[in-house]
């Protein structure tokens, strides 16, 4: 007797009654698209930045006044006139901190691509081709590496002082780039022998094909992080330069605020609105880019996206509350429990039979 296939039913104990399993539910394409905006973190990151890069281009336009004019209030803390306060030439900090968004802006995120663009190039090259070409490249590489970038970077402004921030967003490109270009080189190196790419190969796909379609959308948050990291040291950096007094101390950056602040002795004046917007701009600005790297680690990694949740949500649709000292058990029983029971613990000393007939035996 032939039993046809749509009337077999699966019987599941403990529910006494015929069940067909339930289809898998498809998985929103823009939810899962959308997934790392979602995150809180990278979602305030990515706004913060958005404003920062927002007053690095309007910023000299609606700038209430011009940072380089001077003005009667010496040394005049914030006031309706000037939100941060002035200089002790009775210059506008306010406008001199909008101002400088655009360099410590326009540094960060140069240096960030030219860095990444190299990274990537000879970092996913060197290992995914290997042989000759990762001898080469990775040889490359550790001579970047052993390369100090500060004092290059001191060296070469002050040799060219004409350069600009332009120089300084190119000399951190092009040595920054080789950390990220060996941790690339390392990821390629396990990822060209997974199964889609062997069998994109066997399909006769071309070499930088199999790289760009296969191989680099796995790499995406790694390049992502890399990104983020190096727009946050040529960031310090650029501050660092003009805080010091390298290069022109006439192009306004937060730096440059800093540096004027310090040189005129502004803490000791008591002229706090002088050095503490700047600082803060540097704090939220660091803050926010760090933001989006943790957003970028929990997008990738699972662990960490779940990591301190204390709410878990079944199969079933049913949520279980995690508690230290409980486990949850779910059960078969349609009705869903709202809390979690400790799990009684076994003496296993007591509960272990001990066959008394093999002991006498043995003895």
């Amino acid at each position: 007797m032939t039993i046809p296939t749509s009337s077999v039913e699966q019987v599941i104990p403990g529910q006494g009654a015929m069940a067909q399993p339930e289809p898998a539910k498809p998985v929103k394409g823009k939810r899962k698209r959308f997934r790392f905006v979602a995150n809180a973190k990278a979602t305030t990151g990515l706004v913060v930045l958005g404003l920062y890069l927002l007053f690095a281009i309007i910023g000299p336009w609606i700038a209430p006044y011009d940072p380089d004019a001077r003005g009667p209030a010496l040394t005049a803390p914030p006031s309706a006139d000037h939100w941060f306060g002035t200089t002790h030439l009775g210059q506008d900090v306010f406008s001199q901190v909008l101002v400088g968004t655009r360099g410590v802006m326009l540094v960060g995120i140069s240096a960030g691509v030219i860095a990444t663009i190299l990274s990537v190039l000879i970092g996913v090259t060197a290992g995914y081709l290997g042989g000759g070409w990762d001898d080469g490249l990775s040889a490359l590489s550790n001579v970047f590496l052993v390369i100090p970038a500060l004092p290059l970077i001191i060296i070469v402004t002050a040799a060219a002082p004409g350069g600009g921030d332009a120089l300084v967003a190119l000399i951190i490109g092009f040595t920054s780039w080789a950390w990220g270009a060996r941790i690339l080189r390392a990821q390629t190196l396990s990822l060209r022998r997974r199964e889609y790419v062997e069998a994109s190969r066997a399909n006769g796909e071309s070499t930088w094909r199999v790289i760009l379609f296969e191989i680099l959308p796995n790499l995406t948050a790694i390049i992502a992080s890399g990104f983020v990291g190096t727009v946050i040291f040529a960031v310090t950096s650029e501050i660092t330069l003009a805080f010091i007094g390298i290069g022109s101390v006439s192009t306004w950056n937060w730096g440059t605020i800093l540096f004027w602040a310090q040189s005129q002795q502004a803490l000791a004046q008591g002229a706090w609105w002088w050095f503490v917007p700047a600082g803060l701009a540097i704090a939220f600005l660091g803050t926010a880019l760090a933001l989006i790297n943790f957003g970028i680690d929990e997008f990738v990694s699972p662990r960490l996206r779940s990591a301190g949740k204390t709410k878990v949500k079944t199969a079933s649709g049913h949520t279980v509350r995690m508690r230290v000292g409980f486990t949850p058990v779910l059960s078969n029983s349609p009705a869903p429990h709202t809390q979690a029971r400790p799990i009684p613990t076994i003496n296993t000393a007591a509960a272990t039979p001990v066959n008394r007939g093999s002991k006498e035996a043995t003895q």
